[in-house]
Formats: C-alpha cells, sequence, structure tokens
C-alpha cells in the first residue's frame, strides 16, 4: 500500500461523539471528534489556520481571514469566521451546497501533545439522516484528522489520487467501515434505531469506496 502513515491504526486515535441538539428552535445532530497529536500546539494551531501549510492537508483556503471575514476553501466549504483565539478555538460556519451548518476547533495540551477537538452542529435532514447517518460527514472529518496527522508527523502531503484509489481497494473499504461502525455507534449511543444505524453504515461506506465509474452505472 502507498505510504499513507497507516489510516486504519489512525482511526483507532479518534474519539467519536454523537449528540442530538438545538438551535434557534431547529433540531440539529452535533458530531464530535477528538485526536491527540504528537505535536505541540503553536505547530497544530498554525497547520489549521496557515494559507500556505492548509493546501499540504486540506485545500487551499481564499478570502478575508480575519474575524468578521468570509473565508472559501476550493472546490469546498466557505463561510464567515465567528471567533479566534489562538492557538485554542477557531469557530466558523460551514456553508457548502445551499446548507449553513457551524463548525468549531479547539486544541488544549495534554503534556508534550495537542489534543484537537471537532465539533460540527448541522441542522437535520431527516431523510438524509436515514439515509446515511453521521458516517456521511464524519467519515470525510477521519480523513481530513488523518491527512493533518500525516503532515503534522512528516511535512508532507497525501496524494489525494493515490488516496482515492487506496479507498476503493480492499484495505480502503475496511478502513471505511471501520469508521462508518464507529460513527454508527455514535449514532446508537445518541438514541438511534440500531437496526436503522447498521443500514445507513451500510450505505455511507458504499458511498465512499465504490468507484465513480461504477456507481454511474449503478
Amino acid at each position: 500500500m502507498p505510504d499513507f502513515n497507516d489510516p486504519i491504526a489512525s482511526a483507532g486515535m479518534v474519539a467519536r461523539e454523537i449528540r442530538t441538539g438545538l438551535r434557534d428552535g431547529a433540531a440539529t445532530k452535533v458530531l464530535v471528534a477528538r485526536r491527540t497529536y504528537r505535536a505541540d500546539r503553536a505547530d497544530v494551531w498554525d497547520a489549521l489556520t496557515s494559507p500556505e501549510r492548509l493546501p499540504r492537508w486540506f485545500q487551499p483556503v481564499s478570502g478575508d481571514l480575519e474575524v468578521g471575514g468570509r473565508y472559501q476553501f476550493e472546490a469546498q466549504a466557505g463561510g464567515t469566521i465567528e471567533h479566534c483565539e489562538a492557538p485554542e478555538l477557531l469557530a466558523v460556519t460551514w456553508e457548502f451546497g445551499g446548507g449553513v451548518s457551524w463548525l468549531e476547533v479547539r486544541l488544549s495540551d495534554e503534556g508534550a501533545a495537542t489534543v484537537l477537538e471537532l465539533v460540527h452542529e448541522a441542522p437535520v435532514d431527516p431523510e438524509l439522516w436515514r439515509q446515511y447517518g453521521p458516517g456521511a460527514v464524519g467519515i470525510g472529518w477521519d480523513g481530513l484528522l488523518h491527512s493533518l496527522g500525516y503532515h503534522l508527523a512528516t511535512t508532507a502531503s497525501l496524494d489525494s489520487e493515490e488516496w482515492e484509489r487506496w479507498m476503493t481497494g480492499p484495505e480502503g473499504v475496511a478502513y471505511a467501515r471501520l469508521l462508518g461502525d464507529a460513527w454508527g455507534a455514535a449514532a446508537i449511543g445518541d438514541g438511534d434505531d440500531p437496526d436503522e444505524a447498521k443500514a445507513a453504515v451500510d450505505a455511507v461506506v458504499a458511498f465512499y469506496t465504490v468507484p465513480p465509474e461504477e456507481a454511474g452505472q449503478a
């Protein structure tokens, strides 16, 4: 397999939680992911916020990168920077495909390591949730947490094309299944029906691992 710094092992480094929330009177789902990195907090903060480093593990970013300003990731989400306390807290709106959700990233020290807590709160789309569950968003965040860890450990970047090919192979499917099961268990812990949650895991694993040309023929 390509040198991706063992994604399956890194999946076990993430603690996952789902909460049911309420924002402005509307029901939300709150996804929480925590991972500890063997890097000091200043380095992790710089990787999260530096326009020069973000493309190495995520995507290029543009905009007015100050509190109150607008940011935009290339071919991804954009939004408003709502709060920033370096090197501890970054809070933004996460706007994609016409929808608005809210993202917070908190950093804290754990000895010489850094704990990253990601909290993503989104309005509930009952049909989408029933079909795919939290893995629809959670597996994507897991991939980025792994990509960040790879960058912090090596200063290099994952090859996105190799990663996409790997995800459709046996090891990638096992990785997606591991993540899907973990997010499914978190949803069940929040009160989701176990059978519905397991069906959603199957659907979201297929979504992430079926090659685009095969998905188009289905």
